[in-house]
């Protein structure tokens, strides 16, 4: 099979990679970058445990979507989250609240609670459930990764207050 050249920008950093046409996304992350923060899982995109957010914050499902549809664009991984090495509000609530589990499901659900708060900052419960409902964890049953999501809001509200900044 033939391969075509495409260039990705992951986490900021430029690749210029030989795919074949047939590849996901989450191949080329896992296997070719060696990312393997991005979980593969069901390979039918029902779990979301390979999430990664495109450069607008969209959750985008990476196991159904196919590599050349990037050529040229940008994505983050749950490895391109923390700043500096430092664990971004919601990472960090994941942490205090225990919604760290198995590991399997959390860069997944990592990446769309981000993608989340990204496109609304201020999400209330309903936001969150919509958010998370894609994505299946078996170990926490999601009680304590609503509640994470639902800390980091706080976290960003009230810096947003304190600082008197928007977004």
């Amino acid at each position: 099979m033939n391969k075509r050249l495409i260039t990705l920008i992951v986490n900021g950093d430029r690749h210029e990679l030989a795919v074949a046409p047939t590849r996901t996304l989450n191949q080329v992350i896992r296997d070719d970058l060696r990312l393997t923060g991005t979980k593969r899982g069901c390979t039918s995109g029902s779990c979301g445990v390979c999430t990664v957010n495109d450069e607008g914050g969209r959750a985008i499902l990476s196991c159904i979507t196919l590599a050349v549809e990037w050529d040229g664009r940008s994505i983050t991984t749950v490895e391109g989250v923390a700043e500096d090495g430092k664990l971004q509000d919601l990472q960090q609530a994941f942490l205090e609240l225990g919604a760290v589990q198995c590991g399997v499901c959390t860069p997944g659900l990592i990446m769309s609670a981000r993608s989340l708060l990204i496109r609304k900052p201020d999400a209330d419960e309903r936001a969150i459930n919509e958010a998370l409902a894609g994505a299946i964890c078996r170990c926490t049953g999601h009680i304590k990764v609503k509640k994470a999501v639902a800390r980091a809001v706080q976290v960003i509200a009230d810096r947003e207050r304190e600082h008197g900044t928007q977004g």
